[in-house]
């Protein structure tokens, strides 16, 4: 060969004789030669009757195995005696009906073993149509030696055709068998095809219900309507009770208008709200009450004090009043649950919640005017229920609706973008007059149209920075500090003296020393501690009164 792998010698081999044609064997010298793996060697469909050459691969011969040499020049005969004497390659006789036809199975890549019943005894069985069949080959041994080439003798046909001088028992035909197993491939992989079909349908019918809820009208749970009660105690059941009795105030007057809150207190129409709520309607300007129902009236003003920032207007011609229960403002303890209601900005009946944060909070609130007289003290609750611009004159009631203060006034963030440099809104730091001094006040507004105030009869030094309430040595108008015949001078107080606690109760200021006065009526006794030429001292004095603004 010239592909350059090495050369082995060729074997050739016995060639068939054609039908009809006596046998002359044609000896072939033959090398000897040893095979290191088997070789299958493909196998024509027809041999003709030349003579069949094989290319072998090169070998060395075995130091054990004596050289093959090649067959005698007298060749055997390819068939036994037939004992039925059937002619050697006639056809059957005419008791054998004739055999069906076998077609050719593709040999598979590396040969079909043959069934034993199909090979013959002493020679091969010649194979229809006039060709031979390859000998099987040899079997490697594992770490076996190179067995020479020895001359394979003709075997059956791997094509397992039908030969009426073989062996009886017949040609291995299992008819159909083939076909089964391919119905049942077919089936199964119908099956599997059906099962994908159907798992991606369902997948997608899924995929669809999840996403968009189903084929039909998207209908949702709901939970049936309930009676609608509350515990009283709670917040909507405290709402469901106060709201009635609260109302909107919208207020006009010349070149001024603002909304407010307020609350009835009987059933003849009287409306507890702010001074400041009602302060833009002057002496001619108009003021308009909204309930909680949605009716208006008109409204007047009973009577006002700056100084509480508490004001009292009438309706009339309204029916079914209902006021709102007061309770006691002194029994209130810090941590308590409150509820606020009102209009923050003009949003009628609304409702807010929190607790008390503190008590007996000094706040001073107003001084617009810049003389002073405009200026409340307050001694105020102090709560983190929202409360916003509008919400001011609204009852903060306790959690048996009952009012216990009077929304007044806010703590502002520290922005600069509302009044005095603060920013309009709730930051939970809300302010309320005690419904005690509310209701003091509102008798006395309702009764003579005006408030008074409680006094000690002494000016204070404003301007004093120290720990306390400096008295002045004299007012502002150069009259003496301490008032002639007043409560003060009656219980000994002195121009310079300190006053540092109202019945026990610290006081860091002239305001709030103002404040502790103004949370008691007329007429109370009081113990005040000063401080004179370094020394500490306790004197007791009854309130005196004077009239409000």
């Amino acid at each position: 060969m010239d592909d350059g792998k090495p050369t082995g010698p060729k074997a050739k081999w016995w060639s068939r004789p054609s039908a009809g044609r006596a046998n002359h064997p044609e000896a072939q010298t033959q090398e000897p030669v040893t095979v290191p793996e088997p070789a299958l060697v493909a196998v024509p469909e027809e041999v003709p009757d030349t003579e069949v050459t094989a290319e072998l691969p090169p070998t060395s011969p075995s130091p054990t195995s004596p050289p093959v040499t090649a067959p005698p020049s007298r060749p055997k005969p390819l068939h036994e005696p037939d004992e039925y004497s059937t002619p050697p390659y006639g056809g059957p006789g005419p008791w054998a009906p004739a055999p069906p036809v076998q077609r050719p199975v593709p040999t598979p890549a590396h040969g079909t073993p043959i069934p034993p019943q199909y090979s013959a005894p002493n020679g091969p069985a010649p194979a229809s149509g006039g060709g031979y069949a390859p000998p099987p080959q040899p079997q490697p041994q594992p770490h076996a030696h190179p067995q020479p080439l020895v001359p394979a003798q003709p075997g059956p046909s791997l094509w397992l055709q039908y030969d009426p001088c073989s062996t009886p028992g017949g040609p291995l035909t299992h008819v159909g068998e083939p076909a089964r197993k391919k119905r049942r491939g077919s089936l199964l992989v119908g099956a599997v095809l059906l099962a994908l079909v159907a798992g991606g349908i369902g997948g997608g019918i899924g995929a669809y219900i999840e996403r968009n809820g189903g084929i039909t009208d998207i209908e949702l749970p709901q939970a049936s309507k309930d009676n609608g009660h509350r515990a009283p105690d709670s917040v909507a059941g405290i709402a469901a009770s106060a709201l009635p009795s609260v109302v909107t105030l919208h207020v006009s007057g010349s070149g001024a208008q603002g909304t407010g809150t307020g609350f009835v207190l009987d059933q003849q129409g009287h409306i507890l709200t702010n001074n400041h709520v009602v302060d833009p309607a002057g002496s001619a300007g108009e003021i308009s009450v909204t309930f909680s129902g949605g009716e208006t009236a008109k409204a007047t003003l009973v009577g006002k004090d700056s100084g509480y920032d508490l004001a009292v207007v009438k309706v009339t011609g309204v029916s079914h009043l209902k006021p709102l229960p007061l309770g006691n403002s002194d029994s209130v303890q810090v941590g308590d649950p409150v509820v606020a209601i009102g209009a923050p900005f003009d949003l009628q009946n609304t409702v807010t919640s929190g607790i008390i944060s503190a008590k007996e909070r000094p706040i001073t609130a107003g001084g617009e005017k810049g003389d002073g007289s405009d200026v409340s003290y307050v001694d105020a609750l102090q709560t983190d229920a929202p409360i916003n611009p509008g919400n001011s004159g609204g009852p903060l009631v306790d959690t048996k609706a009952r009012v216990i203060g009077i929304n007044s006034a806010i703590r502002a963030a520290d922005t600069g973008s509302g009044p005095e440099g603060g920013q309009a809104g709730s930051i939970g730091l809300g302010f309320a007059i005690p419904i005690n001094q509310g209701k003091r006040v509102a008798e006395e507004l309702i009764n003579t149209g005006r408030a008074t105030h409680p006094v000690i009869g002494v000016s204070l030094d404003m301007k004093y920075t120290g720990d306390g309430a400096r008295v002045g040595e004299k007012s502002k108008d150069g009259t003496p500090s301490v008032s002639p015949k007043g409560p003060s001078a009656k219980a000994g107080i002195k121009p310079g003296d300190v006053i540092t606690k109202v019945d026990g109760q610290r006081v860091h200021s002239g305001e709030e020393l103002i404040v502790k006065i103004r949370s008691h009526r007329p007429g109370d006794r009081l113990e005040l501690t000063l401080v004179r030429g370094g020394r500490e001292r306790t004197l007791t004095l009854t309130l005196g009164s004077a009239s409000g603004t």
